[in-house]
Parts: C-alpha cells; sequence; structure tokens
C-alpha cells in the first residue's frame, strides 16, 4: 500500500497535485491512501488526523506554533509563509496507515503537519520513501522559494530571509538536521518539473539522493471543453468580448505576478472596447482599482467544475507568476482547450509550447506579456492553438501515464529493499 502525506486536501496547488495522484492510482487499481490533517471533504481512501474537536485544535496549534516560532525572526511580513521552520509537526510514526505502509509518499508537509522530528522517526521506520516536490522547501534551509538566493547550493546561511541573518542562523540549523535525517532514509526525491528536478540534482542536501521528474496528473474527462458560448450565458458573462483570465490562490502575494498583468493590459494594442478580465482567487478591491479594462471578479472558486466553467468561459489564461513549479491552472486550462501565456520562469515553458498551444515571454517583462496575450488574441490559428492545448495535456500529464510511472518507480523501490 502507497501512503501519501499531505498538509492540505484540496486546498493549494500541492494539495490538489497529492489528491489527483492518489484518485489516479486508484484508477489504476493501485493500492493507495491519503492522509491529511484535515479533510476538505468527504473521500474514498482518504483518512485526516484530525478526527475530533480535541485534535483539531492540536492541528491549529501546531500551526500557531510554526508561525511564532519564525515570527520575530522574518525580515518583514511578506516572507512569513515563505520560510517554513519546521519546529511544530505531529508524530505520525505510529498511525496505523503509517504502520500498513509499503512505501511512505511525501507531498507538501509543512505548515504544523510534519515537523524535522516527524520526518526523522518517519525515515527510522526504514520504509521506501517518495517525496514529491512542489517547491524549494526540501533542498533549502527553510525557504519555499530561494529569490535568487544560492546559499543552498552549498550551505544555507545568512538567510536574505531573516531579520537578522548570521552564519549559524536558523536556515544554517535546518540544513543541517535536514542532512542528519536524510542519510537515514531510502527516498527518491520527485519533481513535478524539469527545472524543479535540475535543482535538486545542483543542491547540496539532494545532489547524492535519487531524483527524477515526473509531471502533476489530471482528470481529462473531468477538464475537457465545453460549450463556450453557453458557459458565458450561465455565467452572466459577454458573450462577444476576449475574456483573459487570471487566476491564484492568492492575488497579493508578489510570486504571482498579478502587477505585471496588469501592467501588460495597458500596453496591449487590443481595442479595450475588445477585452474584458475573469478574476479568479483571493483578492481586494484594492487590487481592482484602475484596472485598464472591465473585470469580472469570480471569487475563490473551490469545485473542480465551477473551474471548468471559468476556464471553458476564457479565451485565453495569463499566468506571469515570477517563481512557480508546474502550475495547476495552466494544466487545468490547456486541458479546457484555453490557450495560456505566462513567463519563462521555472516549469512554465515545459508546460507552454511557444506559439503552439500559448505564448511564452521574458520573464519579469509587461512589454513581452503584452505582446503574448495580444498575440494570443489576434492569432489566426486560435482554434488550432486550442486543439494544441488540449492534445499537450492528453499526451503529457493524463492520469493513466502519471499513475504508470510511479508504479514503476515504487516496483524499482520495493524490488531494492
Amino acid at each position: 500500500m502507497v501512503l501519501h502525506l499531505s498538509n492540505f486536501h484540496l486546498e493549494g496547488g500541492a494539495g490538489v497535485a497529492a489528491a489527483r495522484l492518489h484518485r489516479a492510482l486508484l484508477k489504476s487499481n493501485v493500492e493507495s491512501a491519503l492522509l491529511v490533517s484535515t479533510l476538505t471533504a468527504e473521500e474514498p481512501g482518504v483518512s485526516s488526523l484530525s478526527q475530533n474537536a480535541l485534535q483539531s485544535k492540536k492541528a491549529l496549534a501546531r500551526f500557531i506554533g510554526e508561525r511564532l516560532y519564525f515570527y520575530p525572526q522574518e525580515k518583514d511580513p511578506a516572507v512569513r509563509f515563505a520560510f517554513s521552520p519546521a519546529e511544530f509537526g505531529a508524530d505520525i510514526s505510529n498511525h496505523p496507515l503509517v504502520q500498513q505502509a509499503d512505501i511512505i509518499h511525501l507531498h507538501w508537509i509543512n505548515f504544523g503537519f510534519l515537523s524535522l522530528d516527524s520526518l526523522d522517526k518517519l525515515f527510522s521506520l526504514g520504509k521506501p520513501v517518495v517525496w514529491t516536490l512542489h517547491d524549494m522547501w526540501t533542498f533549502t534551509g527553510g525557504c519555499h522559494y530561494s529569490r535568487g538566493c544560492g546559499n543552498y547550493l552549498t550551505h544555507c546561511h545568512y538567510c536574505p530571509y531573516l531579520a537578522k541573518p548570521e552564519e549559524y542562523d536558523i536556515s544554517f540549523q535546518q540544513f543541517e538536521r535536514k542532512q542528519d535525517i536524510y542519510g537515514k532514509a531510502k527516498m527518491a526525491l520527485i519533481s513535478p518539473s524539469h527545472w524543479l528536478d535540475g535543482l535538486v540534482k545542483k543542491a547540496a542536501l539532494t545532489a547524492h539522493i535519487e531524483s527524477a521528474c515526473i509531471p502533476n496528473c489530471i482528470d481529462t474527462e473531468l477538464f475537457r471543453p465545453l460549450d463556450k458560448i453557453a458557459i458565458r450565458k450561465k455565467l452572466n458573462l459577454p458573450e462577444s468580448k476576449k475574456l483573459i483570465l487570471f487566476a491564484g490562490a492568492n492575488i497579493a502575494d508578489p510570486r504571482k505576478g498579478f502587477k505585471y498583468f496588469r501592467q501588460a493590459l495597458a500596453k496591449t494594442g487590443v481595442l479595450v472596447s475588445e477585452v474584458e478580465v475573469m478574476v479568479l482567487g483571493k483578492a481586494n478591491a484594492a487590487f481592482m482599482a484602475s484596472f485598464p479594462v472591465p473585470v469580472h471578479y469570480l471569487g475563490k472558486i473551490s469545485t473542480s467544475e465551477a473551474m471548468v466553467e471559468a476556464y471553458n468561459a476564457a479565451d485565453m489564461i495569463v499566468v506571469p507568476s515570477l517563481e512557480d513549479n508546474l502550475p495547476n491552472t495552466i494544466m487545468e486550462a490547456m486541458s479546457c482547450g484555453t490557450p495560456a501565456v505566462g513567463f519563462a520562469t521555472g516549469g512554465i515553458p515545459e508546460m507552454i509550447d511557444h506559439q503552439v498551444n500559448g505564448y511564452i515571454a521574458l520573464q519579469g517583462s509587461d512589454q513581452s506579456l503584452a505582446e503574448g496575450i495580444e498575440w494570443v488574441l489576434h492569432d489566426e490559428n486560435n482554434a488550432k492553438m486550442s486543439q494544441n492545448a488540449r492534445a499537450k495535456v492528453l499526451g503529457t500529464y493524463a492520469e493513466s501515464l502519471v499513475a504508470a510511472q510511479y508504479q514503476q518507480l515504487y516496483q524499482s523501490l520495493l524490488t531494492h529493499e
């Protein structure tokens, strides 16, 4: 049995990716279970650490403990959730599912779900471990994205996320701790993007550990092309306009690049009367103020069905992330036949084939982003681009393809025990 461990169930990109892989494995007749901190919804094979009110309070206390531990050391509030000290977490080494598991499969385990001590106890069980990385935290001294810092290539210290960076600061201490506990595990590190796998292979903590690239997967029967006009009527969206979608869990996060999206729209040669914008995710009125084109704010959508409708209503999606692994939003949109525009960063260029199923813009350039938006909207081959987007997902990210790659990895780890 494969046991997946993820703090989140259906929240955030990593939580969604973990649940999707669990489902894909079940469809491929692999015995799979998923253990999360708190259930988002009842689902076969998914269990929660928080089975009662007391356990829920303990989970909240672990999360608060993590943040309070880091709070006096943070450089500023903007980095508050961008660094995880992993000081607080649940000891699940004796959990029945852990004891039954043949393979332990880690996903995103921060924010009080598992601590470094928790990982130490899990690794000491001697079971094979697969760890799917959803950011850089596994091989850094605590940051989820390094923002240009290269200390993780040698040894973390003088961390730019800290108010008082020092030679032996908490990034140095976490790096040392990880170095110690990783030596106890029979582990394979899996990155959804070749970009992240390349960093794993260079990082001092992980260069010696078996690693490979296996993408996230998606249910292509659920995320599929639908009747665009019918959906726009249902959602009270204009039928004759070009609709551009921006989707982000938290639009205020600078890493998501919303400001570049706004600036790019102001620079496009597209007539303002022809274009309107759909915004999906957590946002506030200030982000919509003085927007260069009319905005339809859809809010935070939690159901897959509503997401499918939003993607199908759009003519394109723009993902101007400054750092990202393998964004679910691009995969989901393309699976619905919606072309994507994004920056040349992280795993995004692996998903978008330039001027085939979308457009890759120069990183951090609102002018290049504007040119991409204009190109997609005015491209005479738009229908072909939509078909290409769908075909890319079917040939790369379909559940059966990804599940087969993981099955092969699991078998390899079990065979060489």
